[in-house]
Parts: structure tokens; C-alpha cells; sequence
């Protein structure tokens, strides 16, 4: 038997970079291959891309706006996904004050010349206090940034976060939801209540890490989704 295929949903401003370290960790394991959603108007349409690349059956990591795409593929089609892995992410829906902040975020993005300042302040949030001196972690992320742009930030920003409470129950297949401790933008706390609705689902929680659990823990991050299609 060949080794399962694995798809890996990077998040809001992320591409391949994002999974730089698990794609090389993973092998041996899975043959890991990173979705492309900076392209699409709606959840949905980032879904399809996702299953579109997809053999017929697939294991499917997601990290923050990818888990949430990750949610609306077990939504289309659960029947493909053979182990799933939600990171750093949420199955809320924007409440009125999230919805006015991604509001003004567009609006500045808009700006000519605002896009790489908006981009510093966003992230500030998303790295545990250890790493904000780190230079080779942000810079991966600038890199990302800068290569994306506010075209893709502004896109990405109007996909509407709808609520996905209801659905998880019906999540059957092997389930690791894990987040950073010092996750910010989506704590711990959110990925307990996350855990605790998938029937079977484990919760792994990574110290030293802020919301960027690819970057800041990128070998604990592989040895977890190693775990996982091993279930």
C-alpha cells in the first residue's frame, strides 16, 4: 500500500511557506501537498479547490482560515476524508465586533501604501512573546506577506465564517485539534470546546507557541499529524 496522501490548508496570508517544515517532515509518512485558497469569493469555493486536488480519499489538515475551510470540506464531502487536523482555528462565526474588525482591516488594505503596515501590526498578534525576536520566523512571514499582497488579504478577509457548531458532532474519522498556548487569536480555550463536540477527537496543546504552530513548533506540529494518520 502506498502512503496516503495528505492535504495541508494554509491559512489567511499563508501559502506552501506556512508548511515548509512539515512537508519535508511528513515524507516517509504521507505525500503531502499544499491547497491553494487565495483564488476563491466564498468558503465554498475554497472547499472545492481543496477537493479538487484531492484523491478520493485523503487525510486534511487546516490551519486557521484552512480549518475552517477544512470544516466546510467534511461538510460537502466527509465520505473523502480519511483523518482530519484542525489548527490554530474556530468553528464560531464572527461576532459583531470580529466583523467590524475584518471591516476596518479591508479598508486600510485599501489604502495604496497601507498593506505592508497593516501587515507588522497583524503580526504582532500571532507570535508567542519568545518569538517576537525572532528574525527568521517573522521574516517568513513577511515573505508571505509581501508575495500575497493586499489583493489576497482583502479576498480572503469577505469569506464569510459561518457557524459550524452544529456539524462537528457529525465528524467521524480520526480527529487532532491542537493550538498554542499563548494562542491569541484563537486560544486554547476555543480548541477545548472544538475537541470536545467531534466524537473521538484529542486536543494537543503546544507550549512556546502562539498562533503560527507550523512556524513556532514545526517539529512537534509534524510529530502530531504523524500520530495522527497513524490512527
Amino acid at each position: 500500500m502506498g502512503l496516503p496522501q495528505i492535504i495541508l490548508v494554509p491559512g489567511l496570508l499563508n501559502d506552501a511557506e506556512l508548511w515548509r517544515d512539515q512537508l519535508e517532515g511528513l515524507r516517509g509518512a504521507a505525500r503531502p501537498v499544499v491547497a491553494d485558497i487565495t483564488k476563491g469569493e466564498t468558503l465554498r469555493e475554497l472547499a472545492q479547490a481543496v477537493l479538487d486536488i484531492g484523491e478520493e480519499r485523503f487525510a486534511l489538515a487546516g490551519f486557521s482560515l484552512g480549518g475552517i475551510v477544512a470544516q466546510e470540506v467534511m461538510r460537502i464531502a466527509p465520505e473523502r476524508i480519511s483523518h482530519l487536523a484542525l489548527l490554530d482555528t474556530t468553528m464560531l462565526p464572527d461576532d459583531a465586533a470580529r466583523m467590524q474588525e475584518r471591516q476596518r482591516i479591508i479598508a486600510l488594505a485599501e489604502v495604496p501604501g497601507s498593506f505592508l503596515g497593516l501587515g507588522e501590526r497583524l503580526l504582532r498578534s500571532y507570535f508567542a512573546e519568545q518569538h517576537l525576536e525572532n528574525h527568521e520566523m517573522i521574516e517568513r512571514v513577511r515573505e508571505m506577506t509581501r508575495r500575497l499582497g493586499p489583493e489576497v488579504l482583502i479576498r480572503q478577509s469577505r469569506i464569510d465564517r459561518p457557524d459550524g457548531r452544529a456539524d462537528l458532532v457529525r465528524i467521524t474519522c480520526p480527529t487532532l485539534v491542537l493550538c498554542g498556548r499563548e494562542d491569541v487569536i484563537t486560544p486554547p480555550s476555543l480548541h477545548l470546546a472544538l475537541a470536545s463536540s467531534i466524537p473521538g477527537a484529542w486536543l494537543k496543546i503546544l507550549p512556546e507557541s502562539g498562533h503560527l504552530t507550523p512556524i513556532e513548533q514545526p517539529e512537534a506540529v509534524t510529530e502530531e499529524l504523524i500520530r495522527l494518520l497513524k490512527h
